[in-house]
């Protein structure tokens, strides 16, 4: 045996796997296709908002919450329903859901402050749903965003790998392909692959694919944790669920090209079973990244609820199409209504007083104040006047913006950056007059008013993410500023079937001996733990979640 067990990539999920074993003692091989710089994945680059229930954080801001509220809430999110005939697809994602809201009620966050991951006092309501009480999204906010950001999330557990591999438990693998599993008498016993030729490339950019050698591996137990298939739009295109309409000819990529979706064709074609595989979750909001590290690569805006969203002929959108509600539901809306699915893009209209205090951008890189941890940054950031300077950044060199005086100056511009000019600039003006009209009383007609001033009713929004209603065109908050939106490829939400000890199931729904699977490879538990939709800040805590589970299953099954 080359291990106890070996574990296919070497992001988050992999990585809280590997923790387990080696404090339980196994030996430990860890398979990465790109090389040492990528250790912790995806992980690294994201703003690392981790979903929490019932916690000081959320005390301390007046928010009252339970794991019952949070369990209605993920149920009425999942919205399962493939829970019929022989091994339904959603028989073990439901109680993978189960589990993870009891984790994120329970052990998860003194069990995180046990691995040296710390929370700032951020609480965030990233994703307030489509409006019903039993339906998509949080409640309440739950959006707890750790010191460091993703960094601070994936770093802890690299670390402790890295230190694992000095004193010999683990050994890496980097530039290792998989291209196969190795099966004896049904049993898993290893991988086979291809070593890649050495990449010096820094973290997430693209490398070469240039075979120099083969490999074989033999262990007791294998973990696929080898990630989704965001950075493949082929991938994405080809799952396409059709109840979302057509997918955009031209999409951007949330994620590094690696993440392609390849070990799970892999293990499909090796017997393991894979159900789900047509919900997956993609965000409305991407931006061009103005100096990007991958192919096509993109930063989510993560707004607050002011900006005016318009689809690409300049119609507003009606709800759940509002900023920071119901992903899903806004891209339902941009792919299914007729006149539009030959575009590629929506907007946001907004001004300057509305970006200053609402506007924040996914990703490590983009929140310097929270990755480096420094609080006088981060007060001065998030507290003080004027946008902060990655967002000022973006405002000045990103190729979605466009800033202007006026609005007829704005509509110009705005249709400058498309193909033909669709937007028609009296259109526009009345449905802005038609809004700015609604916030001149404390209560209003439109339900958009109506949420920004629900949000401000929470003392987080009200300090750091919703800006105080007022008139779009009020000369006294500009100048203007329209953002052009592209379709963001992210998140697979189903993937490998997995019962609750973490064990891959064959075509027969019984599990395969030796073999595992945690993270996004396994749906985040069970081929699809989040159902439909997914409430935000579950993507880490499901690899975390999900590579525990496996981790202490192997340690007490070896």
């Amino acid at each position: 045996m080359d291990a106890d067990v070996i574990i296919i990539g070497g992001g988050l999920a992999g990585l809280v796997a590997c923790n387990e074993l080696v404090r339980a003692g196994r030996r430990v091989a860890i398979l990465e296709q790109e090389n040492e710089a990528n250790l912790g994945g995806q992980a690294f680059w994201s703003l690392g908002g981790l979903f929490l229930v019932d916690t000081p954080m959320q005390r301390r801001l007046g928010v009252k919450d339970s794991f019952e509220l949070a369990w209605q809430d993920w149920q009425g999110s999942a919205q399962w329903d493939r829970l019929s005939g022989t091994h339904p697809e959603d028989e073990w994602a439901r109680q993978w859901g189960r589990a993870y809201v009891e984790f994120a009620a329970g052990e998860k966050r003194a069990w995180l402050r046990q691995q040296g991951i710390r929370f700032t006092p951020l609480v965030g309501w990233a994703e307030r749903g489509d409006g019903r009480a039993g339906g998509h999204g949080n409640s309440v906010p739950r959006f707890h965003v750790p010191w460091g950001t993703g960094t601070g999330v994936s770093e802890p557990f690299a670390d402790k790998a890295r230190e694992a591999a000095s004193s010999g438990s683990v050994r890496f693998f980097f530039r290792h392909r998989v291209d196969g599993l190795t099966y004896d008498g049904g049993t898993v016993t290893g991988v086979r692959g291809s070593v890649l030729a050495p990449d010096a490339s820094p973290r997430g950019v693209s490398s070469n694919r240039d075979v120099a050698g083969e490999f074989e591996l033999r262990a007791q137990a294998v973990v696929i944790a080898s990630g989704g298939i965001g950075g493949n739009h082929d991938q994405v295109r080809r799952w396409w669920p059709e109840r979302l309409g057509t997918p955009p000819r031209n999409m951007v990529t949330g994620v590094p090209q690696h993440v392609d979706g390849r070990m799970l064709d892999i293990a499909d074609q090796s017997g393991v079973r894979l159900v789900n595989r047509d919900r997956m979750w993609h965000y409305t909001e991407g931006i061009r990244n103005w100096d990007p590290v991958w192919p096509d690569h993109a930063i989510r805006i993560l707004p607050g609820p002011s900006s005016l969203w318009f689809d690409a002929l300049g119609r507003r959108l009606r709800s759940p199409g509002l900023p920071g509600y119901d992903t899903l539901g806004t891209l339902n809306l941009l792919r299914t209504s007729p006149d539009i699915q030959q575009y590629n893009h929506s907007w946001f209209i907004l001004n300057q007083r509305i970006i200053e205090k609402e506007f924040a951008l996914s990703g490590s890189e983009q929140n310097p104040d929270i990755t480096n941890r420094d609080l006088k940054l981060l007060l001065r950031s998030r507290l003080g006047r004027g946008a902060g300077a990655p967002i000022e950044a973006f405002k000045e060199h990103g190729a979605d913006f466009v800033v202007a005086d006026n609005l007829a100056d704005l509509v110009r511009g705005m249709n400058g950056l498309t193909e033909q000019p669709l937007l028609d600039y009296a259109q526009l003006l009345r449905q802005i007059v038609e809004r700015d009209a609604e916030v001149r009383n404390p209560y209003s007609k439109d339900v958009q008013v109506a949420g920004i001033r629900n949000s401000r009713r929470f003392l987080g929004d009200r300090l750091f993410r919703t800006v105080k209603p007022h008139r779009i065109l009020d000369p006294k908050a500009g100048p203007l500023i329209a953002v052009r939106l592209h379709v963001v490829t992210r998140k697979t939400l189903g993937g490998i079937q997995t019962n609750l000890s973490g064990q891959a199931l064959g075509q027969d729904g019984s599990p395969i001996p030796g073999l595992y699977a945690a993270g996004e490879a396994a749906g985040f538990g069970g081929g699809g733990a989040h159902g439909y939709n997914a409430l935000e800040g579950t993507f880490l805590g499901g690899c975390i979640f999900t590579g525990l589970t496996v981790g202490r299953s192997l340690a007490a099954a070896l």
